[in-house]
This record gives C-alpha cells, structure tokens and sequence, in this order.
C-alpha cells in the first residue's frame, strides 16, 4: 500500500515539478527498499519468530511450573504448620493431663500419709492409755500392799501383839475392800 502510496506521489511529482522529490526517494531506491523490507520480514517471519515463540514459550511453561511448585510449597508449609499446631495441642493436653495426675498422686498421698499418722496417733494414746492404766495398777497393787504392811504394823502396835500371817491378810484384804468402798 505504502508502495501504491509513493509512486502516485512521484508520479505526480514528475509532472509538477514541485519540492516533493526533496522527501521522496529515487524510484529505484525506493524499489530496493520496499524489496529489502519484503526480504528481512521474510526472515524475520520464517525463522527468528519462531524462536521468539518458542523462546517465550518455553519462558511461560517455567513461570507456570514455579508457580505451581510454590504453590505445593504453601500447600505443604501449611499442612506441615497444621501438623505442628496439632502436636503443640497434643503437647498441651499431655502436659495438663500429667499436670493432673501429680496433683491426684499428691493428693492420695497425702490422704494416705494424714491417714497413717491418725492411725499411728490412734496407736499412740492407745498405748499411752494402757501403759497408764497398768501403772496405775502397779500404783494401786503397791499402795495395798504398802497401806497393808502399814496397817499391820499400827493394829499390831494397838493390839500389842503380832498377828498371825492368815490373820494378817485377811486384815489386810478387808481393810483393803474398807478403802475402796470409800
């Protein structure tokens, strides 16, 4: 079209004489121009198009498989983070869970330890209570027979005589029954 364009118009020049052979070119200049273009497009057309093509093809099929390995990347990171907050709860539930038995083992134990010491306190004022109740039997066994022995002694002082020893304890053993009816 460009070619139709510039002829017309150096057709015309011709004919007028004017300036315009000042911008347009010679007819053969502009024949082996047109026919210079018409060879490099060709080129360009046949063979370095084609690379270009397969060259930004080639480019986007990367950018494509980056973006789908960055994409099972974060798919991945995420999983891999939802796993790690699934342990971290796990974790925490073992932690309170061992947290909780501690405080139930402390407890029982120290149920069990009040419970043996009640029972060792029990033991304790049991003993004290027999040991106390014996001697008090020792006491009184000995003081019969020391207020015995003593009464003895002061009826046989009345009396002016000495008892006999079946006479003796059978003073004794009364006197004895006397003291504890009182």
């Amino acid at each position: 079209m460009q070619f139709l364009i510039a002829t017309i118009l150096y057709a015309e020049h011709e004919e007028s004489g004017s300036n315009v052979s000042l911008v347009l070119p010679e007819r053969a200049e502009l024949i082996a121009g047109i026919l210079a273009f018409a060879i490099v497009f060709f080129f360009v057309w046949k063979w370095a198009l084609p690379t270009l093509n397969q060259t930004l093809e080639t480019r986007q099929q990367a950018v494509s498989g980056q973006l789908a390995d960055a994409e099972k990347a974060k798919v991945e990171a995420e999983s891999l983070l939802s796993d790690y907050q699934a342990q971290l709860a796990d974790a925490k539930s073992e932690g309170n869970r061992i947290l909780e038995d501690a405080r139930a083992t402390a407890e029982q134990m120290k149920t069990d330890l009040l419970s043996k010491a009640k029972g060792e306190a029990d033991h304790i004022r049991s003993k004290a209570r027999d040991d106390a109740s014996a001697e008090k039997s020792r006491a009184l066994s000995d003081a019969r027979t020391q207020v015995g022995d003593i009464s003895v002694d002061l009826a046989g002082k009345i009396v002016g005589e000495v008892l006999d020893p079946e006479a003796h304890q059978a003073l004794i053993e009364r006197y004895l029954a006397d003291l504890e009816s009182l």
